[in-house]
């Protein structure tokens, strides 16, 4: 079972520690997986927004967790506590994988461990983390950053972003959106976002893409276009692409892209249909441009992905594609239909 501690210290925001602890501590129940063991480390009771928290143990016992998360704090105008910036370090250093949620990214980069590396916190922050630490490349427009074994995310919604990506990681994508949806939350917002969306969790009917997403969803295997899409929105695509910027913080193509590698991936997890046959029902067209795709966006080919995340969900899972996932910010735009 994988370890995951939650570090805090006096001034922590308590929001991005809850849904931390609610993502990583309540096992979905329609999933038969491992799941994580939860501990909240602190050097003694700590003050959380108005609660009082009683740590499970000391911040010595980061270093023996998988994954450490630093959830946001508050004052960002003086320095984090120096026990809580070395007990990150030391956790590093012995093999976890950290993560930063909105300011939390300030202990990491006093911990030196964002040095040379792209990171994020919230947009208000931003300005202030490359002030104090120039040897930190911030990047102010996306949701959150992964750098393998350092991850930093804003704030709010974008922390939940992350922690359901680092559950993606460890368990695939059907797992992942059992628990998003077990929280009403959008399955897969990936981290290329922007943070200026306009809607950044659009409601359905409440913005003028609500009909034109499902109807997208149900034919994902068929060779779309921007102008195809226009068509069904009866709007130019200028005006399309405009509306998907706002809604998404993405391009059409963009977006279809990214729903057309979720769907071939609980595919992937949750069946035993050929690369080709996944092709053909994600619209891809054929094995060739999935693998190529699939490799570009989640970083595996497709059949690799299947030998991890095979064996670790549920054959009745269910495999219906739901809308508002987002592509990766380094995507270039597609010209048409898939190639």
């Amino acid at each position: 079972m994988a370890t995951v501690a939650l570090a805090v210290t006096d001034g922590m925001l308590h929001f991005e520690l809850s849904l931390a602890y609610e993502v990583f501590g309540a096992a979905p129940d329609a999933v038969a997986v491992p799941w994580y063991d939860v501990t909240v480390c602190g050097s003694a009771a700590v003050q959380v927004g108005r609660f009082r928290l009683a740590p499970d143990h000391g911040l010595d016992h980061l270093r023996h967790a998988d994954t450490v998360i630093v959830p946001g704090w508050a004052d960002i105008d003086v320095d984090p506590p120096a026990e809580l910036v070395d007990a990150v370090r030391e956790a590093h250093e012995a093999g976890a994988r950290v993560a930063s949620l909105c300011t939390g990214a300030f202990v990491l980069a006093a911990a030196g461990l964002l040095d040379g590396k792209r990171a994020t916190t919230h947009w208000a922050h931003t300005e202030a983390l490359a002030a104090r630490y120039p040897q930190v490349e911030v990047d102010p427009d996306v949701l959150y950053l992964d750098n393998g074994r350092v991850l930093t995310s804003a704030g709010k919604a974008a922390a939940m972003d992350l922690c359901l990506h680092l559950v993606r990681l460890d368990h695939g994508s059907s797992v992942a959106n059992v628990v998003a949806r077990r929280l009403v939350v959008p399955p897969h917002r990936d981290g290329g976002q922007s943070q200026f969306v306009t809607t950044p969790v659009p409601a359905p009917g409440n913005h003028p893409l609500a009909d034109l997403f499902p109807w997208v969803m149900a034919r994902l295997d068929h060779p779309l276009t921007v102008e195809d899409l226009a068509r069904q929105a009866r709007m130019s695509s200028r005006h399309l692409g405009r509306h998907f910027k706002s809604v998404t913080g993405t391009t059409p193509l963009q977006w279809l892209l990214a729903q057309r590698i979720r769907y071939a991936q609980e595919l992937l997890e949750t069946t035993d249909d050929s690369i080709d046959t996944i092709a053909a029902a994600t619209g891809m067209g054929t094995a060739t441009t999935l693998r190529r795709h699939f490799s570009r966006t989640v970083g595996v080919p497709p059949d690799t992905y299947r030998r991890t995340f095979r064996t670790r969900t549920r054959a009745s899972l269910p495999t219906t594609p739901e809308p508002r996932a987002e592509p990766r910010a380094e995507h270039r735009p597609l010209d048409g239909t898939l190639s």
